[in-house]
């Protein structure tokens, strides 16, 4: 699950992030994106974070092999997790305080972990908070374009290079954007937010707090 205990040690980028918290920009501008009554052909995405790590959760079954080929590796999986960290630091569950300060300040790549499951999301995730969102169809496509463009996809065809994942029903995939220590999981989700037209500032987001506080945004609009 996205926030077992053994997948996030003591000590963690959270831990250094705190000591160097920063981050200003102007909220983005929000665009349409919310499903209207009218509306036909809406999704649901889901918004998972705890205390500092966040993702992203797609019914499998709404979405196409031909916009997000990885799906093809989760062929029984009612929901797929994306969830972006340092390709160094993410996949090891033993990483310390040396390996986060590596991540945040001289990282040497990023990765994304899918994982597939079939649990309703508060079983999956009982200590997590759980946003779900209903997109119009351009909002989705926006959002889905973007969890598709972090994949690094050596044949354009073809689905990214898989790696075991932190557990049986996940996988690791090469990613092509930049992990730093102003620029985190949460940013990431916040971006893909964003993204969709959302009212979201990712510049404003570096912790799970911070992603917290813009999702509140969206819970008084919603």
């Amino acid at each position: 699950m996205l926030f077992s205990p053994a997948r996030f040690p003591p000590v963690t980028l959270a831990t250094v992030i705190f000591f160097f918290l920063a981050g200003t920009g102007p909220a983005g501008a929000a665009n349409q994106w919310a499903c209207g009554p009218e509306e036909k052909h809406c999704r649901t995405v889901f918004v998972v974070h705890d205390s500092w790590h966040a993702a992203i959760v797609l019914p499998k079954d709404d979405h196409s092999t031909a916009t997000l080929p990885e799906l093809a590796d989760f062929p029984d999986a009612r929901f797929v997790e994306f969830s972006w960290g340092d390709k160094d630091y993410f996949p090891d569950p033993d990483s310390g305080f040396s390996m986060a300060v590596k991540a945040a300040f001289w990282s040497s790549g990023s990765v994304l972990h899918l994982v597939g499951f079939n649990d309703d999301l508060q079983k999956f995730y009982p200590k997590a908070e759980i946003i779900e969102l209903s997109l119009s169809p351009a909002a989705t496509d926006r959002l889905v374009g973007f969890l598709s463009q972090s994949f690094l996809r050596h044949d354009s065809k073809g689905r990214a290079q898989a790696s075991p994942g932190l557990y049986d029903y996940s996988r690791f995939y090469p990613s092509s954007r930049k992990f730093s220590l102003i620029n985190t999981c949460n940013t990431w989700v916040a971006q893909a937010l964003e993204t969709a037209g959302l009212p979201i500032s990712a510049t404003r987001v570096i912790t799970a707090g911070q992603l917290s506080e813009q999702i509140d945004k969206i819970k008084v609009l919603r």
